[in-house]
């Protein structure tokens, strides 16, 4: 059951990652009004992606499996912040698209 967290945890990072971007397919059309709450959506399922991973890492200490810890630590804390930076930036550029008239 514990192993499910990385499969959930890497299709959350998708989700994360597909909705700025359907958001963004969807600019020229006139009624799309709810890029807002996909980006919520969005940066929600981006945290709760880190968070199936600090959940995992915190089983791999309960159950002391020391060495998948070590093996595995670098590489999450890199995908990690790959997903965040690209969250972000996915969805300040979804905001910085619809908003481009408003600040002027």
């Amino acid at each position: 059951m514990v192993g499910l967290l990385n499969v959930g945890s890497i299709a959350l990072g998708l989700v994360a990652w597909i909705l700025p971007i359907a958001s963004l397919m969807r600019f020229k059309k006139q009624n799309n009004h709810n890029w807002a709450i996909l980006s919520i959506v969005s940066i929600s399922a981006c945290a709760i992606s880190l968070f199936f991973q600090i959940i995992y890492n915190n089983h791999l200490v309960k159950i002391e499996d020391w060495s998948a810890l070590m093996d595995t630590t670098g590489a999450v804390v890199f995908v990690s912040g790959v997903l965040l930076v690209v969250t972000l930036l996915l969805n300040i550029l979804t905001a910085a698209v619809y908003n481009k008239g408003r600040f002027r």
